[in-house]
């Protein structure tokens, strides 16, 4: 298995957008705006930034943390005091999303933990 990096997440986000399309062809209207209502920018090789202009989003901030004594490599999602409450409920959907993909454990925002694989 390659190394965690912001190019995997970016590829796993680019495959959510594809699937939730799917979903909103299938059921006869155009769903994939409101699933995946941002643009997605790399600030960096440790960040991405997800954009919305959509009423009720903002942005979401995805990073990637590799700890100091060469243990397991992280990714946070952070939601800016800027953040709405369509960003908080695309950002659960999106980690949780996230870490089925990566068999990974999730901390959610609420402090609670959900593992996977």
């Amino acid at each position: 298995m390659e190394p965690l990096s912001l190019k995997t997440i970016y590829e796993y986000i680019d495959y959510y957008k594809n699937i939730t399309a799917k979903t909103g062809e299938q059921l006869g209207w155009e769903y994939s705006e409101t699933a995946f209502p941002y643009e997605t920018f790399e600030e960096n090789d440790r960040l991405l930034i997800l954009r919305s202009e959509q009423p009720g989003f903002n942005h979401i901030y995805i990073g990637i943390i590799q700890l100091e004594d060469g243990g397991a490599t992280t990714v946070q999602v952070y939601l800016p005091a800027s953040s709405g409450h369509g960003d908080k409920g695309k950002a659960n959907e999106l980690c949780k999303f996230l870490a089925k993909k990566m068999k990974a454990e999730l901390h959610l925002f609420n402090g609670k933990v959900m593992r996977y694989g």
